[in-house]
This record gives C-alpha cells, sequence and structure tokens, in this order.
C-alpha cells in the first residue's frame, strides 16, 4: 500500500476521497482555541498549521492510548484514526481517564467511546474509530496512510506488527509500556532510529516480566508515558524532529526516578526488519482461529479467520434460547448460567468470553455458539 502523497488518510471501510482536514489560519475561530500552543515559539503558527494536515493512528485506547489520543485532538491533529479490539469495563475507570461509568454499564467499544468524548472535547479533528484487532491481515490497511503511528497496546504482537508496516513504509512510530509504578518510551523513525525489533529481538519469555495482573498499574505513570508519547508526535507532526528523543526513557514514578538510555547504537546490522527488510510477522496471515487469553481480565478473546457472513440481529435470534441476550449496534452479550461465563460477540465475529482463562474452554463455546 502507497501512502498518499499529501499524506492523507483514506476512510477505512468506505469510498471516495480522503478525509479532508482544517487548516489553521489567522482568520479562522481555531486560531483562539489554539493560542496559547501556538505561542509556544517551537511551535508557532507554521506548527499549527502542520499539525492540522497531518493524519496519526493511536492503536489500543486503554490507558496510555486515552492520554494519547486526548493531547493530540485537543492540540488540534487534523485526522486520527483510534483503533481498539475491547470494550469499556468498570475496571478500567480508576486509569483510562476518557471514559465513563455510562460507558462500562452500556458496553460501548473503547474507540467508540473515545471518539464521542473527542468530538465533545472538540470539533475540527476528524475523528475515525475502528472496533478491530490489529492483525497482520489488517495493519497496513489501517496503518499505513498515517503520517504517525501511537502505540496504546500491551503486547509485543502488535508491537512488531507496527514496527514492521513503520519500516515498511517509512512512518514513525512511538512506543510505550507501563506496569506497577515504572514506564518507559521511545520514538523510532525509520532510517534513522533503532527499530524496535533492533531494541527487542524476542519477546520476554512467558512469565519473566511483570503485567499489569501481577504487578498491578497506577494511573499517574500511564499519564505521565502517555504524555511523553504524545510530546514526541507533536514533535515531528510540526516540523520539530530535531527535537525527538531517540533515546529510551525509563520512568518510576514511585521512586522518583528518571533515566534516559542512549540507543544511537542499538542499530543493528542483522536486524531481520530494518536491515534484511524481512516482514515475517506482517506477512503470516495463514488462516486460523486464534485464542488469547486477557491480562488481567479472566477473559479469552477469540478470532476467527474470516468476518461473520451473518448479522449479529440473525445469531441473536438464533441463540434467544439460550440465554438473555442484550444487543446493542456495537455488540451481542448473552450470559451463559450454566456454563459460568458471559459471551461477547461483535460484528467482525470476534469474541469475548468472560470468566474464563483457558482458551481451549472459551474455543470450545465459540464453537458451540457460532460454528469454525
Amino acid at each position: 500500500m502507497e501512502r498518499p502523497p499529501d499524506g492523507s488518510m483514506e476512510p477505512i471501510g468506505g469510498s471516495g476521497a480522503a478525509m479532508t482536514s482544517h487548516e489553521v489560519t489567522n482568520n479562522t475561530p481555531a486560531t483562539s482555541r489554539y493560542v496559547r500552543q501556538m505561542r509556544y515559539a517551537p511551535i508557532g503558527t507554521a506548527g499549527q498549521q502542520s499539525l492540522g494536515s497531518r493524519s496519526a493512528v493511536v492503536v489500543g485506547l486503554g490507558a496510555l492510548g486515552a492520554v494519547i489520543a486526548s493531547h493530540l485532538v485537543r492540540a488540534g491533529i487534523g485526522r486520527i484514526r483510534l483503533i481498539d479490539r475491547d470494550i469499556v469495563e468498570y475496571s478500567n475507570l480508576h486509569r483510562q481517564m476518557l471514559y465513563t461509568e455510562e460507558d462500562a454499564e452500556h458496553l460501548v467499544p473503547k474507540a467508540e467511546a473515545a471518539a464521542i468524548h473527542l468530538r465533545a472535547a472538540n470539533s475540527e479533528p476528524i475523528i475515525e474509530p475502528v472496533v478491530t484487532e490489529l492483525s497482520a491481515f489488517n495493519a497496513e490497511r489501517l496503518l499505513a496512510d498515517a503520517d504517525i503511528i501511537m502505540d496504546g497496546t500491551d503486547n509485543f504482537s502488535a508491537r512488531y506488527l507496527i514496527n514492521e508496516v513503520s519500516v515498511k513504509h517509512g512512518i514513525p512510530w512511538v512506543y510505550g509500556g507501563a506496569v506497577g509504578g515504572s514506564g518507559m518510551c521511545t520514538s523510532i523513525i525509520p532510517g534513522t532510529t533503532a527499530c524496535f525489533r533492533c531494541l527487542f529481538p524476542a519477546p520476554p519469555a512467558a512469565g519473566a516480566v511483570d503485567t499489569c495482573e501481577t504487578a498491578g498499574v497506577i494511573s499517574p505513570i500511564v499519564d505521565i508515558i502517555g504524555s511523553l508519547q504524545a510530546a514526541e508526535a507533536l514533535k515531528l507532526l510540526t516540523g520539530n524532529a530535531g527535537a525527538v528523543n531517540t533515546g529510551l526513557t525509563q520512568v518510576d514514578v514511585w521512586h522518583s526516578q528518571w533515566l534516559n538510555i542512549k540507543t544511537t547504537q542499538s542499530r543493528r546490522s542483522d536486524c531481520p526488519v530494518c536491515a534484511k527488510r524481512s516482514f515475517e510477522t506482517l506477512e503470516n496471515t495463514d488462516s486460523h482461529t486464534a485464542a488469547a487469553s486477557l491480562c488481567g481480565r479472566h477473559t479469552v478473546q477469540i478470532t476467527p479467520p474470516q468476518p461473520l457472513q451473518s448479522p449479529l440481529s440473525q445469531i441473536a435470534s438464533r441463540l434467544s434460547h439460550i440465554g438473555q441476550i442484550e444487543s446493542t449496534r456495537y455488540l451481542m452479550r448473552i450470559s451463559l448460567a450454566d456454563r459460568e461465563c458471559t459471551f461477547i460477540l461483535f460484528p467482525d465475529g470476534r469474541a469475548l468470553i468472560q470468566g474464563t482463562d483457558d482458551p481451549v474452554a472459551a474455543q470450545r463455546i465459540y464453537n458451540d455458539l457460532i460454528g469454525t
């Protein structure tokens, strides 16, 4: 997929012309909205105009992604695509500041809820929510037309996909992660910095690192790391690439520690991605149903190889005798009392089976209700 020459972002699932964005001039109401930001010399009028004509994709609208998206929309980004596979739950609310109890009560997908709240904060940017999981099937379609990719994910698989799209298409991206009271982030600029695969040649072994389930997480570290990521995006999108921090910044908010590790010598001549341009994660499109236990959720996600062919309303009607069904325009939920779990189905065929950490059991429930 080639990026449009003007960096425009084509609407996903639609047709016609690419999305257009507002332009900031001295004669528009936008000037007063961004006046304090424009008075900051490194941005100024030219930087604000640049920001208003650029596009970003935020992958993952959990704690980090919510912070990043809020900063970029409020700062006046022209276009932003919000990608997330999940719904808002009450356990999110202590650290995912965009969402409300109402979102959790009504099972609103995070991408949709984020878009609603962000539009209420700034109606000027074009905001496109996409409720799906990033995969080898859709990564280039969803990411390759953006000017920058922002990491709000919580797993290495998604980050390896982002990294390969970044290198293949020459798009900078900003990595971030947080757990407990600490976190880290770095900007990755193809051809200039080490890529993510240079820094992390292989994912950590299972159980080797803390997760939000084992160590928990507090909201201040999320705000700090997400804000640092957003600051890096603002530098790149306003023409201040020389100010980008290409080191790996590590922060421990609980112990008041801050460290920036230089990574200028970290580019690997044998890196399979940026040196050899082998995109094995991106090209791994073998058709199979994937089952993954979600960290700290007592939930398993099932992702089928192909989208559903039947509408949710038809499936809900077929399953109505099994249990109480709740349907919204985003999903269908059915409580399975005999299995002590809840089955949530999305229009693309993905399902969340809440009440188990066993992928095999979850796959069996999916097969029984939907088939393969």
